[in-house]
C-alpha cells in the first residue's frame, strides 16, 4: 500500500469517527419523555399535547408519555415538573393558566419555578353552546344574562385565562352571569351539553367532534379577527363586546436544562411545524403557529405575567 493510499484511508477513517461521534453527541439523552399537563383527559391541553407528540416523537427520537395531573388549577402539575430532574425527561405543557394560578395562590412552586422552553401556538378562544340552545350568538346569551339575572357560563379551572375572559365579559356588559369553573374542558363540555350551562369557552380542538356531529354551535370568538375555518362566526368585538384573549401553548422545563436538550427541542419543534401532515391537523384545529425559542419564550412569559397581573387588579381579584 502506498503512503498516499494509506493517508487517504486514514483521512476517511477520521471523518467516519467524527461523524459517528457527532451522531452520538446529537442523540437525545432520554429514551422516554413525560409530558405533564394540568388538563383532564379531553381538555384542550390534553388534546394538543397528544397530537403534538404523535408527530414529534419520530423527529426528536423519543417515546412520549402524557401524564394528566389535574387539581389545584395546575398547581399539582407545576410542582411535579419543578421537582423533577433537569435532564430532558419531564416537561410541563404550558398555557397562561400556570401564570394565573401562581398570581392568585400562594404556591410552593409557581410558573417562575419552571423555565420556558418553547412557544408553539396561539390558540383562539371560542364560545359555544349546545345545538338545542335558544342562543345563536354571544349577544343572545349576554342579553339573557342581563335581563334574567340567571346566566351560567362555564370556564376551565378557577384561575384559567378563560375564566378571566368571562369575568371581563361580565364587567364590560353588566351581565353578572355566574362563571362556573371546572378542572378541565371535558368536564365543562358535559355541562354545556346537558343544559346546566348557557355557554362554555374553550378551544376548537377540544369540541371539534361535537362540531362535526352538530351537537354544539359557535356563538363567538375572542380574537381580533374571525377564524379562517369559521368565517361566519363573529368576534366578540363585532357583537359589541371589547374582549380579546391571547392564549399561547408551549412547553416549560425544570430549571437548569442542558443547552443540548434546549437545542434539540428548538430544532425539533421547528421541523415538526413544517411537516405537511401535522400542518393539516393543527390548521383544522385552528391553532395558529407562533413559534418562539427559549429566549423569546422567556420574554413572552414575563410579558403575559405582567398583563395578567394588570387584568386581575382591574377586576379587583388581586390588589
Amino acid at each position: 500500500m502506498t503512503g498516499r493510499s494509506a493517508s487517504g484511508i486514514a483521512i476517511v477513517s477520521a471523518i467516519a469517527i467524527v461523524s459517528l461521534t457527532a451522531h452520538a453527541q446529537n442523540k437525545y439523552p432520554q429514551q422516554t419523555v413525560t409530558m405533564v399537563t394540568h388538563s383532564s383527559p379531553g381538555g384542550g391541553s390534553d388534546v394538543f399535547i397528544r397530537e403534538l407528540v404523535r408527530h414529534l416523537g419520530p423527529v426528536i427520537g423519543v417515546t412520549f408519555v402524557v401524564e394528566n395531573r389535574p387539581g389545584g388549577s395546575g398547581a399539582k402539575a407545576i410542582a411535579k415538573v419543578a421537582q423533577s430532574p433537569a435532564d430532558g425527561s419531564v416537561f410541563y405543557v404550558t398555557t397562561p393558566t400556570y401564570i394565573q394560578t401562581t398570581l392568585l395562590s400562594k404556591l410552593d412552586f409557581g410558573y417562575d419555578s419552571l423555565d420556558p422552553l418553547v412557544t408553539i401556538f396561539r390558540d383562539p378562544e371560542i364560545l359555544y353552546t349546545r345545538k338545542q340552545s335558544p342562543f345563536n350568538t354571544l349577544a343572545d346569551a349576554v342579553n339573557y344574562a342581563k335581563q334574567s339575572g340567571k346566566g351560567k357560563w362555564g370556564a376551565a379551572n378557577p384561575t384559567s385565562l378563560e375564566r378571566i375572559a368571562l369575568e371581563k365579559l361580565n364587567r364590560v356588559t353588566g351581565a353578572r352571569a355566574a362563571v362556573v369553573p371546572h378542572e378541565g374542558g371535558g368536564d365543562m363540555m358535559i355541562n354545556v351539553l346537558n343544559g346546566s350551562l348557557d355557554l362554555g369557552i374553550g378551544e376548537v380542538q377540544e369540541i371539534l367532534p361535537l362540531l362535526q356531529t352538530g351537537r354544539v354551535k359557535l356563538l363567538g370568538v375572542f380574537e381580533e379577527k374571525r377564524l379562517e375555518q369559521y368565517p361566519d362566526v363573529p368576534t366578540a368585538r363585532e357583537q359589541g363586546f371589547d374582549v380579546v384573549v391571547t392564549k399561547f401553548r408551549g412547553i416549560a422545563a425544570p430549571k437548569g436544562l442542558p443547552p443540548a436538550v434546549v437545542q434539540a427541542w428548538e430544532q425539533s419543534i421547528e421541523k415538526v411545524l413544517a411537516k405537511p401532515e401535522y400542518q393539516k391537523i393543527y390548521r383544522s384545529d385552528n391553532l395558529i403557529p407562533a413559534y418562539r425559542n427559549q429566549k423569546e419564550s422567556r420574554e413572552l412569559t414575563a410579558e403575559v405575567a405582567k398583563d395578567v397581573a394588570a387584568s386581575l387588579r382591574e377586576l379587583g381579584i388581586i390588589k
